[in-house]
């Protein structure tokens, strides 16, 4: 099942989408989120039947926002999981270059703040950083919460799967003390969605080809297969003495052709359009719009 977020008037609903005719069934506000069926508080069934009935509309009628919107924590994220994006990369990380391939997976973390819809804007401010990338991935949804999770029985932990954009500030990423919080956590800048497909409906992960394109040009293109570490062996070695969640989030990295490694480097620009795709899982349309991210908040 594809479930998306529906934004109603004053509340989100869940839609079930029908990739192959471009439609959407919403089921009624007060059933429930596509949170409360990730966390098992809403069956699966439930809304099947919520929406059997329902008016299919076009998919270009309705807004969606990001499928999860409840966070447990910060978005997990992994890095340099695509060797061919590892060696790009050598000698342009500003002295943050690993002496060799890493052995293990490398993760890290970006806030939840950063997460916006599948079409909505990315925010972009100069003031903020002079190096805006675009990273292109596969993101999983924990749908059962485990520790210390064996490699073998890993995806039974996984309840869906979604495309993602870590769009980055690359200046920021280098500095602060070689950690890459600060770079990857600028408010409204991941792109998150277009729905999230159940992982039933996915056969060999493997198969899955991602892809990025810039004002119509194509910079990313790769398989899931080329993935140094594979999903089960992330989710293993990540479990490791530490709880994951129903509803814990983790990109699981960026194949080659980042703007950063490319000569000369093709940085994000206000207007700028970002298409994501990844193939069973959909699209995501976004729009570089300028906001002054350096004012306070109120």
């Amino acid at each position: 099942m594809k479930l998306a977020a529906v934004n109603l008037v004053g509340a989100w609903a869940i839609g079930v989408v029908d990739a192959e005719s471009g439609t959407i069934r919403t089921a009624p506000a007060e059933l429930g989120t596509v949170d409360d069926v990730i966390r098992g508080r809403l069956d699966l069934q439930l809304v099947a039947d919520a929406v059997h009935g329902a008016e299919p509309r076009l998919l270009g009628e309705i807004r969606l926002g990001p499928p999860v919107q409840q966070f447990n924590r910060d978005v997990l994220c992994t890095g340099w999981n695509y060797l061919d994006h590892f060696h790009e990369s050598a000698g342009k990380r500003e002295g943050q270059d690993p002496v060799a391939v890493p052995a293990h997976p490398t993760f890290f973390t970006k806030g939840p703040d950063t997460v916006v819809g599948p079409h909505d804007p990315i925010a972009f401010d100069p003031t903020i950083s002079a190096k805006w990338d675009y990273e292109a991935e596969i993101a999983i949804v924990i749908g059962r919460d485990g520790r210390s999770i064996p490699e073998s029985t890993a995806h039974q932990h996984i309840f869906g799967y979604l495309v993602a954009n870590d769009v980055s500030q690359r200046d920021l990423q280098r500095a602060h003390g070689g950690q890459w919080l600060k770079g990857k956590s600028i408010d409204a800048t991941m792109p998150l969605g277009p729905w999230l497909t159940t992982a039933d409906e996915i056969g060999a992960v493997t198969d899955l080809r991602i892809s990025c394109e810039l004002n119509g040009v194509e910079l990313q293109r790769a398989s899931a297969a080329e993935m140094a570490f594979p999903i089960p062996r992330l989710i293993a070695e990540l479990s490791h003495g530490m709880t994951l969640r129903a509803g814990d989030v983790l990109l699981t990295g960026t194949p080659s052709g980042i703007g950063n490694a490319r000569e000369p480097a093709v940085y994000l620009a206000e207007g700028d359009v970002l298409v994501t795709r990844v193939s069973g899982l959909g699209e995501l349309r976004n729009t570089l719009r300028r906001v002054d991210l350096a004012r306070a908040a109120t």
